[in-house]
């Protein structure tokens, strides 16, 4: 098992990378994210890596950080999710974002990539519901966002999210302004309030 390769960053793909170490070019899929953030070519890179071992191939798939290689791995236990589909997900959505639009059971936010539909989203949905709290992020924190533990306010930020929901925007990005504006004894009112203004 390869945990992480450390080396020589040679080449940049549209969704793959090589990695020289020592001699040998290690050929990584990674996201789009991933390759926007990647350094430029020859400089030194550490990616962390999930190996998929298939009868007739072995494929490589990488990641900047731990967070984005939990989320990784939590996805392909989904059914019907492979590393190609969970890293068509990432490709679109962060870790972050994937709980909010889980927890809010946000069909439309995850219906993204190649081969991830509507039906796709609801099995996400349904079998994730559950573990997405805890997942770690890379350092000491943990995306603790899940349904029915998002605040101890939790029916004013819904009533909030359902306001702006209204108004156009989608679940996901209402679920987003609304954590990031909300502090403790605000009303639903003063939430929308809040969120218009960073939406």
């Amino acid at each position: 098992m390869i945990s992480y390769i450390k080396g020589e960053l040679v080449y940049i793909g549209e969704n793959n990378i090589v990695i020289d170490n020592n001699g040998i070019g290690y050929n990584v899929f990674v996201s789009a994210g991933t390759v926007y953030k990647l350094p430029h070519i020859n400089n030194q890179v550490k990616i962390f890596t999930y190996m998929d071992v298939k009868e007739e191939s072995l494929q490589l798939y990488g990641f900047l950080n731990m967070e984005e290689l939990n989320m990784f791995n939590l996805l392909i236990t989904v059914s019907g999710i492979g590393p190609k589909g969970a890293l068509a997900i990432l490709n679109s959505l962060s870790p972050k974002d994937i709980v909010l639009a889980i927890s809010y059971q946000d069909k439309n936010a995850l219906s993204v990539g190649k081969g991830i539909g509507k039906k796709t989203a609801e099995r996400i949905i349904l079998e994730l519901k559950d573990k997405v709290r805890g997942i770690g992020t890379g350092g000491s924190e943990a995306v603790s966002i899940s349904t029915g533990a998002v605040t101890e306010n939790r029916d004013e930020k819904n009533d909030a999210i359902a306001g702006l929901v209204t108004l156009g925007f989608t679940r996901s990005e209402a679920a987003k302004a609304v954590e990031r504006v909300y502090t403790a004894d605000m009303d639903s009112a003063k939430i929308i309030s809040a969120a218009l203004k960073v939406l």
